[in-house]
């Protein structure tokens, strides 16, 4: 009988290390499959772009078909202002949503603001530009940065709203209920105890939705709509990379299609960067807050 307790338990433990292993082998599989594509979209991007990289790219503006050399400051100065209109609508009006739904959302209106959200985050890119376009643009009169950036708001309302919901639900209930005990405003509580809290899963929620707009190009056809030359006029047509790398795409020329391969990775380059730099600054802060 011990000989047969003692086989059975290294049966077990046998199975146990083999289930352990098969079960983090299957997980670092799936890792390795989720990476690689993106690995290979950078390492590509990077093969045929970084040739064209030089600082009369980042420096200079396009130049006329025929002509050899220029670059994308424009765009890029664009798109910054774009995307600076996009957060200033998108991350206030996302998070607030997000805070209602989460601390004071019950009944009717909330269900229909859920699934309002939810329809928005499923609507086509180039759908919201039309919107736009007809929200902004034909009451102006012409296209500008503004109603590019109105565009690219609406599309981070949705994602920051729900996903700000869902961090803040995972606050424990203690952490308000003390608050409330120590006589604490529920919204000085929201504010000051439940966001704080979940400062970094906000952060996250809002990195996610620059990610998503950044290389929207769609919406900025109907908005936006480009532009050759210098602009910070936010009213008035203005460059995007994702445009000037659309304009580049569909060109028939080699010289062009190169100058959209160096474009392209300018602009994971610096979705990547700015999302890591906000991780960053986050990540101090939080830690200087907890010192």
């Amino acid at each position: 009988m011990p000989d047969r307790s003692r086989s059975r338990e290294r049966f077990l433990a046998w199975r146990r290390t083999v289930a352990d292993r098969l079960a983090t082998g299957f997980a670092v599989l799936m890792t390795v499959l989720v990476v690689a594509p993106l690995l290979a979209v950078f390492s590509y991007l990077v093969v045929r772009g970084i040739g064209s990289l030089n600082l009369a790219f980042f420096t200079h503006l396009p130049v006329p078909v025929g002509e050899k050399g220029g670059g994308v400051a424009n765009a890029i100065v664009g798109s910054a202002m774009i995307l600076g209109i996009a957060s200033l609508i998108g991350v206030p009006w996302g998070i607030g949503a997000g805070i209602y739904l989460a601390e004071y959302g019950r009944g009717r209106f909330a269900s229909l603001l859920r699934f309002t959200a939810d329809v928005l985050n499923g609507v086509p890119s180039i759908v919201i530009g039309i919107v736009a376009y007809a929200l902004v643009v034909l009451t102006q009169k012409h296209f500008s940065a503004l109603s590019g950036g109105v565009a690219l708001g609406i599309m981070m309302i949705p994602t920051i709203t729900r996903a700000t919901e869902e961090v803040l639900l995972l606050v424990p209930l203690a952490v308000r209920e003390a608050a409330w005990g120590l006589g604490v405003a529920r919204w000085r509580a929201t504010l000051s105890i439940t966001l704080r809290t979940a400062t970094a899963g906000v952060i996250t929620a809002v990195m996610l939705a620059f990610a998503r707009i950044a290389g929207e190009t769609a919406p900025l056809l109907f908005t936006a709509f480009g532009n050759q030359f210098w602009n910070l006029n936010p009213n008035q047509p203005t460059a995007a990379l994702p445009l000037q790398i659309f304009t580049y795409a569909i060109s028939p020329f080699d010289e062009w299609h190169r100058l959209a391969w160096a474009g392209a990775l300018v602009l994971i380059a610096l979705i990547v960067g700015a999302v890591a730099m906000v991780r960053v600054v986050a990540r101090r802060g939080m830690f200087q807050g907890a010192s």
